[in-house]
């Protein structure tokens, strides 16, 4: 029963995220309705760079309060666009770690929201992070952005 409301829990917490963000605010529904919807074109790889430590170490601080041991957690890391195309990018990637629900520790799959200065990662927030068979949900909220968490090394 329990693992049944924890993946009830996860695709709630998908649906909410999509919900918020496929809205849009008042001023924008005749524009939005008018234009097709198109998926992010992902980045090609020449314009994709390694995170910095530093960078690593942003993302690392937002995950690490969602693992159960987390100075245990093995990060794989995806690219990043050299030239990032606003001030706030969604990263997605992979960890491999215990997390709080048994039903998801080993690989799990994350998304979170970033915020850029200069070019470079400087503030993250979790989005999301599932395993299982809930990471399947994690990677379809990161291929509407454009990115794929298993193309993670």
């Amino acid at each position: 029963m329990r693992i049944k409301t924890n993946s009830a829990i996860a695709v709630i917490a998908a649906n909410l995220a999509l919900a918020a963000c496929a809205t849009t605010p008042p001023g924008d529904q005749i524009a939005a309705s008018a234009a097709p919807a198109t998926a992010p074109v992902a980045t090609p790889a020449s314009q994709l760079r390694d995170l910095t430590p530093q960078e690593k170490k942003v993302i690392v601080d937002a995950i690490a309060p969602s693992l159960k041991e987390p100075g245990a957690a093995k990060y794989k890391w995806t690219k990043f666009p050299m030239v990032p195309p606003s001030d706030e990018v969604s990263y997605c990637a992979t960890v491999d770690a215990k997390s709080p629900y048994a039903a998801y520790s080993g690989h799990q799959s994350y998304i979170v929201d970033t915020k850029v200065t200069g070019g470079h990662i400087t503030a993250a927030v979790l989005g999301l992070i599932a395993g299982g068979k809930d990471a399947a949900i994690v990677a379809g909220m990161c291929e509407k952005h454009g990115l794929d968490p298993n193309s993670a090394t």
